[in-house]
């Protein structure tokens, strides 16, 4: 492209047809596309795939960065193998958002533990092993009321679960009640051991399992808050279900199925409070507290707030849920141009 700032690839999950097929006006990420060519940013879709890895590998050493939207787990597929390739990529030149590195500080659920102290945090609990799950978490059930546990690395409600006791029994044989946070769960009754066997997997490859209080607040939805690198850019609420029992009419009724997501620009004058908290506190205490400079953060990403407690005041108060880094979309109208100039900034900070 005459006088393009540089070259950048979008990369995202697809099989060899898809790839041969792309091109920027065809895909979900097409906004995206237009804004970085208005900015002057030659940008190429890059559909990525393990069975043609090397031909991604060396498309994407040809530009100057990469722009990745991979789900952690996608159709039984993982980042397994794409990982490495980008830490690889990215070590010979090209800056790569959200590098994998960045994903293990900031996008898994562990960040829920590390930054707990902050305003957003609540009381939570991490267990490294088995060992350290079983003898924790029972006590804390009975002493605490519903707690929500969550796998290290999942999207899509995948490895979150809603756990009740069901009555006030001793040992872990007590009954309790379990709700998976994917969507078409039911709840179900397990004794609290054989839930917490089934848990075990979470600590394969090095995993682990987040512990936080339900969130009686939970009906009033959840605000999703984007950010561009470090500016909030939008905002998203949604009426969730995830962790909801199900209506009389089952988890395919009507009824069950989670609301629109509304987008709302970035000064939507009801998300104001949480922007303020976030950029001049909360995004700047992370940072220090994960060790990630400014140029280090993903170029989108976002993240999930479920309300907390009202305070004695009234106002509203916010706990974080998640973070997204790996595929954040959809995003709100205002995105994409946000995108487009942090790119555009990037190349030419790579540059000098």
């Amino acid at each position: 492209m005459s006088g393009s700032t540089g070259k950048i690839a979008v990369l995202w999950r697809g099989d060899q047809e898809a790839r041969r097929n792309a091109t920027p006006q065809n895909n979900r990420f097409h906004r995206v596309f237009e804004e970085l060519a208005a900015a002057g940013i030659d940008a190429e879709p890059a559909v990525y795939d393990e069975a043609f890895s090397d031909e991604v590998r060396d498309q994407l050493l040809r530009a100057q960065g990469v722009l990745v939207w991979v789900d952690p787990i996608h159709q039984g597929k993982t980042r397994q193998a794409l990982d490495p390739l980008l830490r690889d990529v990215a070590a010979q030149g090209p800056w790569v958002s959200a590098h994998p590195d960045v994903i293990l500080k900031m996008g898994v659920k562990e960040v829920l533990h590390r930054t707990r102290h902050l305003g957003w945090g609540t009381d939570t609990h991490l267990y490294r092993t088995a060992a350290a799950f079983r003898s924790q978490f029972p006590a804390r059930l009975r002493q605490e009321g519903p707690r929500v546990l969550k796998q290290n690395r999942g999207n899509g409600g995948q490895g979150v679960w809603k756990v009740e006791a069901v009555s006030s029994s001793s040992g872990n044989a007590m009954p309790v009640h379990v709700l998976h946070a994917q969507r078409g769960s039911v709840v179900k009754e397990t004794t609290l051991d054989d839930f917490m066997h089934q848990c075990e997997l979470y600590f394969d490859d090095g995993g682990c399992i987040i512990d936080q209080p339900f969130q009686p607040r939970l009906p009033e939805g959840m605000i999703r808050c984007y950010v561009g690198v470090d500016k909030v850019v939008g905002f998203g609420h949604q009426l969730i279900k995830a962790l909801i029992p199900p209506p009389p009419g089952g988890p395919d009724s009507p009824e069950a199925q989670p609301g629109p997501r509304i987008m709302h620009g970035a000064d939507a004058a009801p998300f104001q409070p949480l922007r303020i908290r976030m950029e001049t506190a909360w995004i700047p205490q992370m940072m220090q507290v994960l060790d990630i400079g400014r140029s280090e953060l993903p170029i989108i990403w976002d993240a999930d707030f479920l309300y907390g407690p009202r305070t004695p005041d009234g106002e509203d108060s916010y706990v974080l849920c998640e973070i997204n880094v790996s595929s954040v979309f959809a995003i709100p109208d205002q995105a994409p141009a946000a995108i487009a100039r942090l790119v555009r900034e990037r190349l030419r900070t790579k540059a000098k």
